[in-house]
């Protein structure tokens, strides 16, 4: 199917600390590949280079064959990638459901003056918004709680809105930065269904992750990263035993279990 992301020579310096080192690598469609590595090794950096948020010292991103080196986040939206963050990032002081009809508008086209005079346009941007925010609540798991604040759901529930977020912009790639972090072991299994789930819809997922049994078990491949450089790139069992991916990260144990 190819390549949906490829990323070429990616370098960051912050001062004279390499954040990231001529890295480069290939997402191809359709499948989930595991960005791992200790803390500091450069994975959410990536992240940020990939959807705008930093601009590359050197290096080029591409998405589906075009560049988008160093376009804002809307714009990389807009085309096709969303991202989740390791903080869960809500609109607390809302609805779970309006969480997800404000998410959507980057899909709409009411201007200034639509929504002022409440034109038939934007009558029907918000029927189609309330309408896809139902459809990714369902998805979710979250509808029975469409109208509670999204301050006031679980932490695991929040993790499915901030997914839900991301789901609900239609993205081709999705990026997922830590969709774990702090769940119970139950709870992670309930998320890895999930994703699972997500990648039947045709989405393509590059995913950060430090509970190495999600990583082993949802990754398409891996690449691992340490002190902003890649060492490893593979299938899981072939990262699994790779040696320099011991040492610098799982830990001589981790070959015996």
């Amino acid at each position: 199917m190819g390549a949906i992301l490829t990323i070429q020579g990616l370098t960051r310096f912050f001062g004279g600390l390499a954040a990231v080192m001529d890295l480069s690598f290939q997402v191809q469609s359709g499948e989930i590949l595991s960005l791992i590595g200790p803390n500091g090794a450069g994975k959410t950096t990536v992240f940020n280079l990939i959807t705008g948020t930093l601009l590359p010292t050197q290096g080029k991103v591409l998405f589906q064959d075009h560049e988008i080196t160093g376009l804002r986040p809307y714009k990389t939206t807009t085309l096709g990638v969303a991202r989740t963050f390791q903080t869960t990032s809500l609109f607390y002081d809302e609805t779970v459901i309006d969480n997800l009809i404000v998410s959507y508008r980057c899909r709409t086209h009411m201007g200034f003056w639509d929504a002022l005079i409440h034109t038939s346009r934007s009558r029907e941007d918000e029927r189609r918004c309330r309408q896809k925010a139902e459809e990714i609540l369902e998805f979710i798991g979250l509808m029975e709680r469409a109208s509670e604040l999204a301050r006031n759901i679980p932490q695991e529930s929040q993790k499915r809105l901030a997914l839900g977020l991301a789901l609900v912009t239609e993205p081709k790639l999705l990026l997922l930065d830590e969709p774990v972090g702090g769940l119970t072991e139950e709870e992670n299994i309930g998320m890895m269904a999930l994703i699972q789930k997500v990648r039947t819809r045709g989405i393509t997922i590059l995913l950060i992750e430090h509970k190495m049994k999600i990583v082993m078990n949802i990754s398409d491949r891996i690449v691992v990263l340490n002190y902003g450089q890649k060492i490893a790139e593979g299938a899981p069992q072939e990262v699994g035993s790779n040696s320099a991916v011991i040492e610098a990260y799982l830990g001589a144990g981790y070959a015996e279990t």
